[in-house]
């Protein structure tokens, strides 16, 4: 996407928790850190379906994060479902989230399905990589 469409503090998350925006991702796309792994896949799903290429690029790991990110202003990101985490909490250093993200792209429904990988450096997660599956 050209541009960040960021909702109101007050509208519900993209992340699909439920909770609005500011209680949930708005204040890890604000600067706070992801106490998960779990969170900051959410912040991620969020800042895709918002437009937000500088937030992925600055939670993107330094040893595989992409010289360049062009979001496609065609694909709408509508929903996240987390299917598994495998350790990723507030008291570990790595983790792995398994997600299914699905999105619309010229009227075509599609979905991506992901096991990604995170650590936790300095306080903060990052994503490394992912493995689809089909």
């Amino acid at each position: 996407m050209t541009g960040t469409t960021r909702p109101s503090d007050d509208s519900r998350c993209p992340c699909g928790t439920g909770l609005v925006l500011g209680e949930c991702c708005g204040p890890v796309l604000d600067g706070r850190p992801a106490p998960t792994a779990e969170a900051l896949m959410r912040s991620r799903f969020t800042a895709f379906a918002v437009g937000d290429a500088a937030y992925l690029r600055a939670t993107w790991h330094a040893s595989t994060r992409p010289r360049d990110l062009v979001l496609d202003d065609d694909v709408e990101w509508r929903s996240l479902e987390i299917r598994s985490t495998s350790a990723g909490g507030p008291f570990d250093d790595a983790g792995v989230v398994e997600f299914v993200a699905r999105y619309r792209e010229g009227g075509v429904r599609g979905a991506l399905h992901e096991r990604s990988r995170f650590v936790r450096e300095g306080g903060r997660w990052s994503y490394v990589d992912g493995t689809l599956s089909p």
